[in-house]
């Protein structure tokens, strides 16, 4: 399957390190998951996203633009193909206006179902759809229930509502497919990220997903000028001052906690920390 990087943090960082130096960095992870690549990062809150459909460990743009990117935000992807070809239109992440997602899973016999899924997107969303992975309709229909509950281009966007908006969006391909992404055993796989450059969300739709909000010791406490307890410890006031979100594991200072299948969790345009299930899910 697919690997997973999500980053939001107060200040403009750099996230070199976990993509491209680490150990087990997200391009020395592309080796096994080789069918294209993607980063999203946000410049005064207007997302640039650049993709591939090169093996991100031999494509110099990843490692290049890896080493520029500088933001409060980024998302990047490496992509192990199950519905689609290999293509650009369908590397991973997509976008809609301020929004980026990406995903990792599949839903099963996709081809069979696909006209019924795009048939509950707003048609006026349904337009943008240009490749034929079923991560983008699966982006599509999400934000299809979001655009109902509230304005997607609202600044503020609340966490409640893609939070109730991602439990709407996997009923909806429950009732299709009639597997249960939280089952231990099942084809079904629904973990994916979104963003819209201030509200964060991660879902645990099958496929393993961790997340950290804080380090055992902080290289730059004694420079950096956001400095606070919450940067070395759970965050006691609710509010993290950077969060991650990876499908596996990344080296470093960070303290790592698992997301259980069925929970969400990010932060909201505040940086308050959102943790919780999914009240249809079975765990």
């Amino acid at each position: 399957m697919c690997r997973l990087f999500g980053f939001r943090s107060v200040i403009s960082s750099q996230v070199h390190q976990s993509l491209v130096h680490a150990e087990n960095a997200l391009m020395r992870q592309s080796d096994a998951h080789p069918d294209g690549w993607g980063v999203a990062y946000y410049v005064a809150g207007t997302p640039h996203v650049v993709k591939s459909a090169r093996t991100a460990v031999s494509d110099q743009l990843f490692r290049h633009v890896s080493g520029i990117v500088s933001s409060e935000t980024v998302v990047a992807h490496l992509r192990r193909a199950t519905v689609g070809e290999l293509s650009l239109i369908n590397s991973h992440p997509f976008q809609y206006g301020n929004w980026i997602f990406a995903h990792n899973g599949n839903i099963p016999d996709f081809d069979e179902h696909r006209q019924a899924l795009l048939a509950k997107i707003p048609p006026v969303m349904r337009r943008f759809i240009l490749g034929n992975t079923d991560s983008e309709v699966l982006f599509y229909l999400l934000l299809g229930h979001m655009a109902r509950r509230s304005d997607l281009h609202r600044k503020g966007y609340l966490f409640e509502d893609v939070a109730g908006a991602i439990e709407e969006t996997i009923e909806d391909i429950v009732s299709l497919v009639d597997l249960n992404c939280y089952d231990d055993e099942n084809k079904l796989f629904l973990s994916f990220l979104i963003t819209n450059g201030e509200t964060l969300v991660a879902h645990n739709g099958g496929k393993p997903m961790l997340y950290s909000t804080y380090k055992k010791r902080c290289s730059e406490r004694d420079t950096c000028p956001n400095f606070s307890p919450e940067c070395e410890a759970p965050p006691a006031t609710g509010f993290a001052t950077h969060m991650i979100i990876s499908s596996e594991q990344l080296q470093g200072q960070n303290v790592w906690h698992d997301l259980k299948p069925g929970y969400v969790v990010g932060v909201d345009w505040r940086m308050q920390l959102k943790h919780f299930p999914l009240s249809s899910s079975k765990v």
